[in-house]
This record gives structure tokens, sequence and C-alpha cells, in this order.
């Protein structure tokens, strides 16, 4: 939370700054923007290599069935609640908000970096996940020891790098990038833009929220709001932490108070918070919009276009990272090299996600025990269909 008033703190100063200071000051936030995006977008393929092969590397390898079943419902759910958000922030967006209202008109104040330098990434992010994923299921399928030390202490490298400085710095890159907008004249639309999304994006979280858990209330027999409440304290730890991994114990007990066995909560969970981020994908998804509704040269694309990002989205959730605006940094990289975002668009996107992001973590967390209790209910069943005759 400390974080969240950090970043409320960076965007009025950003305003102020670039509002009613002179204009070496707000090049002065301008430069670091630049120069910080260039270490960001360095950062992401090297994030998605190590935390992707990792991940895979990782993952269970005995659980059969279970682990199929739950890396299976967690895609499926990442996928339709991404493709439900896009319909409805497709719909609702362009006619809340004013189009191109982030883009200066002519005659505005266009400042640029006294200093610019350029970091090229080691390599793309699409060869980054190949990377991925050839070596994360390479080193599973090898027992490749060395490998999977490797990886995991790349993991680790990038991880402390984002904790260290990306995190902490993203109040000052996002002042930059409002000074920017305020001295360009257009901040005031793009806050319109961010109340409307704010918004928006709470009430799909909970409509994702009541639909996955009246999938698991019809299963389980069970009422959904009964099944909701018990996972209540779970959604509001996640609020205060932003971070699925840290809330964690709470889950489990959530999950076994709503009647899903020991054996099936203990492994699902702690799963289910790597491999599940539905909220997060609404959040990222809605965000995507509304940036690509008020930012000139980009265009709200067609279904055909946001379900291959969608699907590409549920797989690089891998590579989120368990800190706050984790998802949205392993998802830069696919915002610019599929839906064409620039680097002031992912500066907006950041911004714009980072500000609901508690939401995000604690829609996925809770939508984690429905998820938990279909596992649970399709286990039951194969016990009884096995169980012999007597």
């Amino acid at each position: 939370m400390q974080l969240i008033f950090k970043l409320i703190a960076g965007i009025v100063l950003g305003i102020l700054i670039g509002l009613f200071a002179p204009y070496g000051l707000t090049q002065v936030l301008i430069t670091f923007k630049a120069l910080f995006g260039e270490l960001l977008f360095f950062t992401i393929p090297l994030l998605i290599l190590f935390f992707i092969t990792s991940g895979i590397a990782a993952l269970p390898r005995n659980a059969g069935r279970l682990l199929g079943r739950s890396l299976g419902l967690a895609y499926l759910s990442t996928l339709v609640a991404g493709t439900a958000a896009f319909v409805v922030a497709a719909v609702l967006v362009p006619m809340l908000t004013s189009p191109g209202s982030a883009t200066p008109a002519t005659g505005q104040v266009v400042l640029a970096p006294f200093v610019e330098l350029t970091i090229p990434p080691v390599f793309n992010v699409m060869t980054a996940l190949a990377l991925a994923f050839i070596f994360g299921v390479g080193i599973a399928a090898t027992g490749a020891t060395q490998l999977k030390d490797l990886s995991d202490q790349g993991r680790e490298i990038i991880q402390r790098l984002l904790v260290s400085i990306i995190i902490p710095l993203l109040p000052v890159y996002i002042a930059g990038v409002f000074a920017e907008l305020a001295a360009a004249g257009t901040v005031f639309g793009t806050l319109r833009t961010f109340g409307v999304v704010l918004v928006m994006a709470l009430v799909l979280h909970w409509a994702w929220i009541l639909t996955l858990f009246t999938l698991a209330g019809i299963k389980a027999g069970k009422s959904p709001f009964a099944l909701i409440r018990n996972m209540l304290p779970a959604y509001f730890t996640a609020l205060g932490t932003m971070s699925s991994a840290a809330t964690i114990p709470v889950s489990l007990q959530c999950s076994k108070n709503n009647g899903v066995s020991a054996d099936v909560a203990d492994f699902t969970v702690p799963l289910f918070a790597t491999v599940h981020l539905s909220g997060s994908t609404i959040t990222i998804v809605s965000c995507a919009v509304a940036v690509m509704s008020i930012y000139n040269g980009l265009d709200i694309p067609s279904l055909t276009i946001i379900v291959p990002f969608i699907l590409m989205l549920g797989i690089v959730m891998l590579a989120a990272p368990g800190v706050p605006g984790g998802a949205v940094m392993a998802a830069v990289g696919l915002l610019g090299s599929m839906l064409g975002f620039s680097e002031t668009a992912v500066a907006l996107m950041i911004a714009l996600y980072m500000a609901q992001d508690s939401f995000g973590t604690a829609c996925n967390v809770t939508c984690d025990g429905a998820l938990s209790i279909l596992v649970g209910e399709a286990a039951k069943s194969e016990a009884v269909t096995d169980t012999p005759a007597s």
C-alpha cells in the first residue's frame, strides 16, 4: 500500500511540475523517464527467460491428472476472463473517454530529454519466450540440475533488480510521465480515463468472482455467496499485501473452510498463486483498451488480434514476479510486440495498472479458491468412479 501512495504522490508531483515548474525541471524528469525506460525494456526479455524457465522446471511432475486439470482450469479462466474484459472495455471505454486525449494537440509543448541513451535488449520477447519453454521443458525432462540452478539464480538476480531498483523508482518514472502529459496539456483527459477504468475493472473483477463461485457452488452443491464469504479474509489480505504468494497461508485456510480437502488445497493453492492470474489479466486488458482509446496511433483491435494476445498473456503470466506490479512488468514485452505500444503508451499502461494492482491481486487470490473447489470436486468424482464395486 505504501507503493500505491508513492505512485499517487508521483502522479501529483509530476502534474504540478509539468504545469507550473520551469521547462528545465520538467525535462530533468523526462530525461529520467527515458533512461529508466531503456533499463526497463532491456530487463523484460531477461525476466521472461529466467522466470518462465524456472517456473516450468519447478512444476510438480508426479501429480498426473491433478496437475493437468489444475493448469487447464487456470489457463481457461485467464483466457475467458481476459476476453470478456476486452468485449466490455471495447464497448464502454470509447463511450466514456475522449479519443486521443493523451496525445498533444498541435501547438502544445513537446519536450525532449536532455540525454538519450539506447540499450538494445539481448533478444526480443518472443525469442525469450521460446527459449524459456525449450529450456524449462528440457530441464524438467532431463533433470539438468546445473541449468535448473542457473535459471533459479538468474530469476533471483532479476527479482533483486526489480525489488531494489525498478519498483522503488517507478514513482519517479510515473512522475516523469505525468510531467510530460501536463506540459503537453493532455493530463486531465488522461486522469478522467483513469477513473473510468478503475471503476470498470473493479466491477469486472467481482463479476468474474461471482461467475466462478457460481460454477463452483453448483458443482459442490453449496451457496456461492457462502463460499465467497469464506474467501473474504484472503481477498482483504491480498488487498493489503498486493502479493498472491504472501496470501497463500490465508488462502489455504479459506479453501479448507470451503470444504476442499487438505491434499487438494495444499497442492492447488500454491500452484494457482503462480499460474492463475485472471484478475490481473482483466486489469491488463481493460487498461490496454483505455490506453489505446486515448492515445493516437493505437486503435482498439478486433477479437482476432486480442485473443492471440490474451493467449500469449496467459503464458507470459508464468513470468510474473511475486512483487507489486509484477504482472504488468511481465506483459510489457507483449504490449509492444503484439499491440504496438510505444514507450509512452507503455508508461501510461504501467501507471494505470499499478493504481489498481491490489484489486487485481485480490481477484486472483479469491478466484483461486473457486478453482480449488472445482478441482476438489472433480477429484472426488474420480475417486468414486475408480472405487471397485463390492
